[in-house]
């Protein structure tokens, strides 16, 4: 139980939090504030996640200055329209953008470097990302496009087709294959 927050497990930054440390049956106030003194990703998902759901303009535009402060410490893009998932983890959150309007499902990890992007070349849009999808190292997912649930996206790899359920992509032109369970090893802790 959080003063602040009467059950820790109704804030909305909740299951994020869970994403990075397995902290699932006990909260702990004193490694939650370590975690968020010592981890800008969670700072930035707090601030993200209560600007998404505070009604308070003036807490939330508080709130958008504390994440563009961070986001421009550590080049972090992702603007409080995104519709993110419950689940999101950034690992080794430097250096990633996802466009405004982007729609991402649940348990999704983005690694440095990762960008979800528009575009309006061949694929005109905004992408799509289902859930349980783990976006490598560099990657760039671009387009309006869909990207089905159970993908693993390989590192440098730009996916700019849609891309089917239980798949791997890797490549620059994308290649895919059919894998089934293929990020059971790379998502842990999901929600």
């Amino acid at each position: 139980m959080c003063r602040y927050w009467g059950r820790v497990e109704n804030a909305p930054w909740w299951l994020d939090y869970v994403r990075t440390t397995d902290d699932y049956k006990n909260f702990v106030l004193r490694h939650f504030i370590r975690d968020y003194i010592f981890q800008h990703r969670l700072r930035y998902m707090v601030y993200l996640r209560y600007s998404q759901t505070t009604k308070s303009k003036f807490l939330r535009s508080f709130l958008k200055l504390k994440m563009m402060r961070l986001g421009r410490k550590y080049g972090l893009e992702i603007k409080t329209e995104t519709q993110l998932g419950e689940g999101f983890l950034m690992i080794h959150p430097y250096n990633i953008t996802i466009v405004t309007g982007a729609k991402l499902g649940r348990n999704v990890n983005m690694l440095k470097g990762s960008t979800v992007g528009k575009s309006e070349g061949k694929h005109p849009g905004i992408p799509i990302i289902g859930n349980d999808v783990y976006i490598g190292l560099n990657s760039t997912v671009i387009g309006g496009i869909t990207v089905g649930d159970d993908v693993l996206i390989g590192p440098n790899t730009v996916v700019n087709q849609d891309v089917p359920s239980h798949s791997v992509v890797v490549g620059n032109p994308c290649r895919i294959s059919h894998r089934e369970n293929a990020t059971k090893e790379y998502l842990s802790y999901k929600v």
